[in-house]
């Protein structure tokens, strides 16, 4: 039954999923965990190909951090090179015995010429240093608005703050099996009009050649009014399933992927947001379910979510 599901001409087929159906030009899988497109590109200019904006909008905040304070090191330590090599004796009031000394006190000049800070112990003297100061302060200006826009691009950018299982898992459902994945929401935002799809990918066969062919597993519920607690993603796998006939084998020995993809309405940015994920069949776990994630408070005032049980799940007969 597995083989001819595989092969079934009738299966609802999705093929406007960007992805193409040229599996011959393919490698891994189709999306990584963090959802982002599993895509390398070539055939351009190293700088061409990368967005440096989105790019600093996307990094982790601690390499953020360290590209910001490290460029600020980097321009202060080049003016003050400069200034050194003009001569420290055009800067009025540096007063130093040793040449390293001066280099750092041509160093920390530049660094509140940069600021704009100017604390005026040391000053520029002669046309060619005031130049390269004058400069500096504009460089310094504009080079602040700039990390005060990607900041607060950083802070205001919507952003879906759900958390994904980490393995898709077979679990029985209503007599039969299967296929669920939680994803819950992790911050005190208000996410409302939640949709979901979800998409089988696969490799088969077609007249000997090796094609791309995306599914559309449909789910019990594809929409939520409001997504305040966890939200089970379930696809009940009956005979019109593309999984139907699958055995724990099967996600064992075979290829395929499950693309996840939700879109929500976050009341505070008053914007949708998107995430997505995916699953290879390694990472799905079968004969199991999810245990329990949420629970009244001590007081009975509240419900409590667990977001650390989020993938937590125990052995059950499919």
């Amino acid at each position: 039954m597995k083989v001819f599901k595989k092969t079934n001409k009738n299966l609802k087929t999705d093929n406007q999923t960007g992805f193409g159906t040229n599996a011959a030009n393919y490698g891994g899988r189709f999306l990584a965990k963090d959802g982002s497109a599993n895509i390398e590109k070539r055939g351009l200019p190293f700088f061409d190909q990368i967005s440096w904006f989105h790019t600093l909008l996307r990094l982790p905040a601690w390499k953020f951090q360290i590209i910001i304070f490290s460029v600020f090191i980097l321009v202060n330590f080049i003016f003050a090179a400069i200034y050194y090599f003009i001569g420290v004796e055009h800067l009025n009031g540096i007063v130093a015995s040793s040449e390293i000394e001066k280099f750092g006190q041509v160093y920390f000049f530049s660094a509140q010429t940069f600021t704009t800070v100017g604390y005026g112990h040391i000053s520029p003297e002669g046309f060619l240093t005031s130049a390269v100061a004058s400069s500096e302060a504009l460089v310094g200006l504009l080079g602040f608005a700039l990390a005060t826009g990607l900041f607060y691009g950083r802070f205001s950018r919507p952003k879906a703050h759900l958390k994904f299982s980490e393995n898709a898992i077979i679990a029985p459902f209503q007599g039969g099996k299967a296929l669920m994945i939680r994803v819950a929401s992790y911050k005190n935002t208000n996410l409302t009009d939640a949709e979901a799809k979800l998409t089988l990918a696969m490799r088969i066969e077609e007249n000997g050649v090796n094609v791309n062919r995306f599914f559309p597993l449909d789910l019990e519920y594809s929409t939520i009014n409001s997504l305040t607690l966890s939200w089970t993603l379930v696809h009940h796998i009956t005979e019109e399933s593309p999984l139907y006939g699958y055995s724990k084998e099967d996600f064992t020995n075979e290829k395929g992927e499950i693309l996840v993809f939700v879109k929500a309405f976050d009341e505070m940015f008053s914007n949708t947001v998107a995430i997505r994920t995916s699953y290879i069949f390694k990472e799905i776990v079968y004969g199991v379910k999810f245990l329990q994630m949420f629970e009244h408070s001590t007081d009975k005032t509240k419900t409590v979510i667990h977001i650390d049980k989020l993938n937590l799940f125990e052995q059950a007969e499919v």
